[in-house]
């Protein structure tokens, strides 16, 4: 199986890096100037086991050349439109498997290539990108969940899950895998959303009088949406996400806040535009969901004047 990884940022570079340790054939699609970082200093991945330096492959968008059986996409949210005019020139009729935060990627992607061969998945991992461009993994479980939208897709997601299964993350095959990215989106929403909001990490925050409260009410929006829209959240699901969220003494806070207090840009409209969008799309409840975008988007317009001046 041939595989094309668009970027080999904090997500895909770790995943593809992954891959490569295994034997897969995997080749990075990154820009120029990224090309000649990788090939000056390596793909390094800093993990608590030590740290994993490979030197991959690599193509430039002005360079693809030869047919791939597997696109998997790992943008940012903001970055999802350029991904796309760069799918849009690969060669043949690959699958496409995008790993965003959210649905409305897929309803587009649908649009634009076909459903039967845009797949879905999550991606469960904490990294980051340290200065010198090396991705750093902050925690020690890693997933990657996927599954077919379409029954053409059924033979390569089973072929993926083989190869995945020999790697060093989880590879889980889902067989409703729109429903288990509803069931993510539910849980990063809460997360983000209240951790940009007060600020500061989830053990502090259900640590005060109201916090549990007030975490369990935005999670109950993002669920009645999910609810309204046609992917009820099942009991076992609420249970985990809510022991994780409500864990006492977590310092588990959404990539959104650091980027917020990186003055980077962010996933907001994404990840918390999005899911009041739907939620209003399908008269369910989503004030907390509303103070958590309006007070993101006000930060957002602000770092646009701060660049502009």
């Amino acid at each position: 199986m041939r595989i094309l990884i668009l970027g080999a940022g904090a997500v895909g570079g770790y995943y593809g890096a992954r891959l490569i340790q295994v034997g897969a054939d995997v080749t990075f699609l990154v820009r120029p100037e990224k090309q000649r970082l990788l090939k000056k200093n390596g793909l390094v991945i800093e993990t608590s086991d030590g740290t994993l330096k490979l030197n991959p492959a690599t193509v430039t968008k002005d360079s693809l050349n030869g047919d791939v059986d597997l696109v998997v996409l790992t943008p940012k949210s903001y970055d999802f439109a350029e991904a796309i005019e760069v799918v849009k020139v690969i060669q043949g009729k690959p699958f496409l498997l995008p790993f965003l935060n959210g649905i409305d990627h897929l309803h587009q992607m649908d649009r634009l290539f076909g459903k039967e061969r845009v797949m879905a998945g999550a991606a469960y991992v904490s990294t980051t990108l340290t200065a010198d461009g090396s991705v750093q993994q902050l925690r020690d479980d890693p997933s990657f969940l996927f599954g077919a939208r379409h029954e053409s897709q059924k033979n390569i997601a089973a072929n993926l899950h083989k190869l995945c299964s020999t790697s060093a993350f989880e590879s889980i095959l889902s067989l409703q895998i729109e429903q288990a990215l509803w069931d993510k989106w539910a849980v990063l929403a809460t997360l983000a959303g209240m951790t940009t909001l007060m600020r500061a990490s989830m053990g502090r925050i259900t640590d005060c009088r109201f916090g549990i409260e007030a975490t369990t009410t935005m999670y109950d929006e993002c669920c009645g949406v999910a609810q309204k829209s046609g992917y009820p959240i099942s009991v076992d699901v609420k249970d985990r996400a809510l022991s994780i969220l409500l864990e006492k003494g977590s310092k588990l806070t959404a990539s959104m806040l650091r980027d917020l207090d990186l003055n980077q840009k962010t996933e907001y409209e994404h990840i918390l535009g999005s899911m009041v969008d739907y939620a209003k799309s399908v008269g369910a409840p989503c004030t907390s969901l509303i103070l958590s975008y309006t007070q993101m988007d006000i930060r957002d317009q602000g770092r646009n004047l701060k660049k502009s001046e």
